[in-house]
């Protein structure tokens, strides 16, 4: 035992990120630190009973094995959730009334990475500011009391309990025939596409669902499911068009992000899609709050004001819209990535909610995808996130800092730099969870615009 305290305490720790753990399997991440953080999970939360789910990764199934040791061995219960996607976890903790839980996954992350999605009691996200610093000390410490009583592992699931309560959200008798591609990646989201299919015909829905690299397949043969890469848009759009499809869907490994293709087969930024739901959520509640990150907003904040809503901005990831969404009781929340938080779903994100709403939407308006958001579009092009790899970002934020601020209207550093002019306005910022800063711009309704100034911020960026 002291040569593996020893051995956790040399080695780095640079899985842990801002709001979850992740990094490369056998370098940043393996089954013996997978052990030494559900312990330190287990000494920091304090928790009695926790769920543990995991994504379809390779690594996953070892990685779940070493944390349910862990958790048991420090005297907790544990409820194996099996093959998941986080917000079935998320799910299973309020439903069970649980202390926690444990999602092993690294999204949309190659594949040879892994990580951990970590949540307390009621869903709350744990991260830097409030736990997951304490678990990273206790983790790289190692020292655990082995004479605790063992705890017990269950291994049970919620799928049916998780759909009946995701399709509450929506009135199925508003739903008139739809077509629409599904594309898994070949990630965890199939098996629950599967049982919404089923339980959406036992209502007497009128859903045909054309499924795409739909069983999941750790090996990713279709490659990493991450549809924020141009790259790996084809197969939906090719589906979408051949099946003359009302629209389509894809999702990352953990299917908690969902992005949208129209009836075209094009991919609609997450942006405009946050644009519409808040506007559903305004116009069902005067005065309804709504979170948004501060990445693209001009479009999201015209809309609440014309709707009657409310917009509160947020730092960028998953606890801080959460934390905010908790302050101001807001009803929902936002990001331009394709994260879309309800607080009727433990104010958690989740990529199935989303699309069942906007199914909801197109059919009471008796719309296509494409209609409903083109004019938002032509309001408000945007860029789209565009990430490049620099080595000193926080010197390079500095530089264009300097350089875009003498003629800015206003400028927030919040979360990165955010700059705005009269007629456009951008966001830069480093990542959370990756070696990357991001740039996204957006201007008040001219294309050629938004696309000089993105090309000068690029061509600034590479010197």
């Amino acid at each position: 035992m002291n040569n593996q305290i020893d051995t956790l305490c040399t080695e780095s720790w640079s899985c842990f990120k801002a709001y979850d753990i992740r990094g490369r399997v056998g370098e940043e991440l393996n089954e013996q630190k997978a052990y030494a953080i559900a312990r330190a999970y287990a000494e920091v939360v304090k928790p009695k009973q926790v769920v543990v789910g995991a994504d379809i990764r390779l690594s996953s199934k070892a990685m779940k094995a070493a944390v349910c040791r862990g958790l048991v061995d420090h005297g907790v219960d544990v409820i194996d959730l099996g093959m998941s996607g986080t917000e079935e976890v998320y799910f299973a903790v309020q439903h069970w009334q649980l202390d926690g839980g444990i999602e092993i996954t690294a999204s949309h992350n190659p594949a040879d990475y892994n990580g951990m999605k970590l949540v307390g009691r009621d869903a709350r996200p744990i991260g830097e500011n409030n736990g997951l610093s304490d678990i990273h000390k206790v983790a790289v410490q190692g020292h655990f009391d082995n004479c605790l009583p063992q705890g017990e592992k269950l291994t049970k699931g919620c799928l049916s309990e998780y759909v009946s309560y995701l399709v509450s959200f929506i009135n199925p008798d508003n739903i008139k025939p739809l077509t629409i591609v599904t594309n898994a990646g070949n990630g965890a989201a199939g098996h629950a596409i599967d049982a919404i299919e089923s339980q959406l015909a036992s209502l007497g829905v009128p859903i045909t669902f054309i499924k795409i690299h739909h069983e999941a397949d750790g090996h990713f043969p279709n490659g990493v499911p991450n549809p924020m890469l141009p790259e790996n848009r084809a197969a939906t759009t090719q589906a979408v068009i051949e099946h003359q499809a009302d629209f389509g869907l894809a999702w990352d490994g953990d299917f908690d992000r969902c992005f949208f293709f129209d009836e075209k087969g094009q991919f609609i930024e997450g942006y405009y899609i946050v644009g519409l739901l808040a506007e559903a959520f305004a116009l069902r509640q005067q005065g309804a709050k709504v979170i948004h990150d501060p990445r693209l907003y001009w479009n999201t904040t015209d809309i609440l004001a014309s709707s009657g809503g409310q917009p509160i901005l947020a730092k960028a990831g998953h606890t801080y819209i959460k934390q905010m969404m908790r302050e101001h009781d807001a009803v929902y929340g936002g990001e331009m990535s394709a994260h879309h938080y309800f607080r009727d779903f433990a104010y958690c994100d989740s990529g199935m909610i989303p699309w069942l709403l906007v199914a909801e939407l197109l059919c009471v308006k008796s719309m296509s995808l494409s209609e409903a958001v083109e004019k938002r579009i032509l309001a408000y092009p945007s860029s789209g996130e565009i990430n490049s790899h620099i080595a000193e970002p926080h010197k390079v934020l500095s530089k264009v800092k300097a350089h875009y601020s003498r003629d800015a209207v206003s400028i927030d550093e919040s979360d990165g730099i955010s700059i705005e002019f009269e007629k456009w306005r951008f966001n830069l910022r480093p990542s959370n969870t990756e070696p990357l800063v991001r740039l996204n711009v957006e201007s008040r309704g001219c294309q050629s615009l938004m696309e000089e100034k993105t090309t000068e911020l690029l061509s600034f960026l590479d010197r």
